[in-house]
């Protein structure tokens, strides 16, 4: 199911990209005969047929550069910090062993980021051409939420996307239908009134990316969890989720109420997110208990199935592991974890304040009511 509906939504990206590429062309031949026939009415001295001559190629020439533009702009780039293979040999040493038992590809680069997850990601070696290569977005705050078995079974799940699904032409596919959705993107976004003309076909294309994208998460489990384990892997899904609720909902609300309206940073929060997961994160069943009502409530919305779906189809309970044990980033990372949380907090530091300053200008901005 999961093969039959990715091959046809890549061959419709291929069809949607062919049909703007050559609808951009045509007004690129229609630009270019009317840039023709202006300058003979400008050789010959008519200076009034030019004026109609130009309008028409600002007409078709635009929106041709304006499609072509989309169509070759090259996949964005990872966030984060690039981390190199002699930073941290340990590590490669267990992305390499984790790629080579699974069947999938190598990394070729690895970024550390700022949030709580882990993607693979296949972008053309020379930006909008070439081989794909993989790179692995691993974010810090989920290293520093799981022990390392549970690190080994999240990059598991990671390269088994690599190796069912996107080696071959199923990573060519994949690579065709997220550049029709960046070009899908931009038109409307460029062109509003076209995502109000094909709202229905946008839906349903919506909808079976949705589907297709919670289909390659069980497979992906599936597939992790025969190497590395069922159990240990719905620990880790659990653990994740656990983390996260704690990150969302305790960690940063006291680190944004402790720094609010200071003018130095009282606290750096990546550089202590380690500290607070060990000491503030409670392991308590009232916590797991809350996560699950939370779960069954929100139901299938993302672009992941929920994480009691995941458990039940993994066939494991939802319970969590009952000790606690040393995080991934103390062994992996721990040399690099000082330079790792300065840079984040230099970004998170920046974005308060331009939050703050964007906050005054509107202050200033909004009309008194004093009389």
């Amino acid at each position: 199911m999961r093969s039959t509906l990715a091959q046809r939504l890549a061959w419709s990206a291929l069809a949607g990209l062919a049909a703007v590429t050559g609808f951009s062309l045509t007004l690129l031949v229609g630009a270019a005969f009317a840039l023709l026939q202006a300058r003979e009415a400008f050789g010959a001295g008519m200076a009034l047929d030019v004026l109609p001559w130009a309008a028409i190629v600002l007409g078709l020439g635009l929106p041709a550069l304006f499609l072509l533009r989309l169509i070759v702009a090259p996949a964005p780039a990872p966030a984060g910090v690039r981390l190199p293979r002699e930073a941290a040999p340990d590590f490669f040493l267990l992305l390499d062993q984790i790629a080579r038992c699974i069947g999938a590809q190598p990394v070729s680069r690895v970024w550390i980021g700022s949030e709580i997850n882990a993607a693979v990601i296949q972008r053309p070696r020379w930006g909008i051409c070439g081989p794909l290569e993989a790179e692995l977005v691993l974010g810090l705050p989920l290293v520093h939420s799981v022990s390392r078995p549970q690190l080994a079974a999240v990059l598991a799940h990671e390269f088994a996307h690599l190796a069912l699904q996107r080696s071959g032409y199923g990573g060519l596919g994949a690579h065709l239908r997220s550049l029709w959705m960046r070009v899908l993107d931009g038109v409307c976004e460029g062109v509003p009134v076209v995502e109000r003309i094909a709202r229905a076909p946008l839906r349903r294309l919506c909808h079976d990316l949705l589907r297709l994208s919670r289909l390659e998460e069980y497979e992906a489990d599936y597939c992790a969890g025969g190497l590395v384990g069922r159990r240990l892997l719905g620990q880790t899904l659990l653990e994740v989720g656990l983390k996260a609720h704690f990150l969302q909902h305790d960690y940063w609300p006291m680190v944004e109420a402790h720094s609010d309206q200071r003018p130095k940073p009282a606290i750096r929060p990546f550089r202590e997110m380690g500290l607070g997961m060990a000491a503030g994160f409670l392991r308590e069943k009232a916590a797991v208990e809350r996560l699950r009502e939370r779960e069954l409530g929100e139901g299938l919305h993302g672009l992941h199935p929920g994480l009691h779906h995941r458990l039940r189809a993994l066939r494991v309970p939802f319970r969590a592991s009952p000790d606690s044990e040393p995080s991934a980033a103390d062994h992996y990372f721990g040399p690099l974890l000082p330079a790792l949380a300065w840079v984040f907090d230099r970004e998170w530091w920046t974005s308060i304040c331009s939050c703050r300053r964007r906050c005054a200008t509107q202050a200033r901005e909004r009309p008194s009511l004093a009389p």
